[in-house]
C-alpha cells in the first residue's frame, strides 16, 4: 500500500475524531452554550474594562442575561476578546456581587446597608456642599469665570456616546473644570 504522509495523517486524524465522537472521549467545553441562545434577544453593548470599548453582544432572555461573545461587526475588535472580556458573562451572574448599596461613614470602620434613595440624596447634599464651598465666580483679576476646582470628573470606557453627553452637560452646568477620560489617561 503506497500511501503519503499527508493522506496518513488525514487518515489518522479522522479516524481519532470517529473513535472520540463514537466514544464519548475527547475534549469537552469548558462550558456549555445555552440551549435557548438561538431564542434570546441579542443586546449589543461595549465591554467595561478598558479604554478599547470592545464590542460585545449580550444574549437575554426573561431579562437576563444568559451569555456574552464578541460582535463580529463591530470595527473595534471584530468579534475577538480578550481574557477579562471573554468572561464579561461572569459580571452579570456572579452569586458574590453586591447587590444593595453600602455606605461607611466618616471615621466608621463598618459598612452598612442603605436605600438608593437615601445614597442618592446623601451624593447630592455633598456635591452641593462642596460646590457652595469652594465655586469662584472671579478670578484674581476680576475676571467672571463661574468655575469649581475642588470637585473633578473622570468618564470610563463603558459610557456611550449619549451618556458622556449627559455627563458632559451635567459638569459644565456644575461649573467643573477638571474633567478627565479614562481613554486619555
Amino acid at each position: 500500500m503506497n500511501i503519503s504522509r499527508r493522506n496518513f495523517l488525514k487518515l489518522a486524524g479522522g479516524t481519532l475524531a470517529a473513535a472520540g465522537v463514537g466514544t464519548g472521549i475527547g475534549v469537552q467545553p469548558a462550558f456549555a452554550l445555552p440551549k435557548k441562545v438561538r431564542y434570546a434577544q441579542e443586546v449589543t453593548t461595549i465591554c467595561p474594562y478598558c479604554g478599547v470599548g470592545c464590542g460585545i453582544i449580550a444574549h437575554v432572555s426573561n431579562g437576563k442575561v444568559i451569555n456574552t461573545e464578541g460582535d463580529p461587526d463591530h470595527p473595534i475588535n471584530k468579534g475577538a476578546l480578550c481574557s477579562k472580556g471573554g468572561s464579561l458573562y461572569q459580571i452579570a451572574n456572579n452569586d458574590k456581587r453586591n447587590k444593595k448599596v453600602l455606605y461607611r461613614a466618616p471615621g466608621a470602620d463598618a459598612w452598612k446597608e442603605v436605600e438608593w434613595d437615601w445614597a442618592l440624596d446623601k451624593i447630592t447634599a455633598n456635591l452641593k456642599k462642596t460646590r457652595d464651598a469652594s465655586f469662584k465666580l472671579t478670578n484674581a483679576n476680576n475676571e467672571v469665570v463661574n468655575r469649581c476646582e475642588s470637585i473633578a470628573a473622570i468618564g470610563g470606557a463603558a459610557l456611550d456616546n449619549e451618556e458622556v453627553y449627559a455627563l458632559t452637560k451635567m459638569n459644565r452646568a456644575l461649573g467643573l473644570v477638571y474633567v478627565e477620560h479614562q481613554a486619555r489617561i
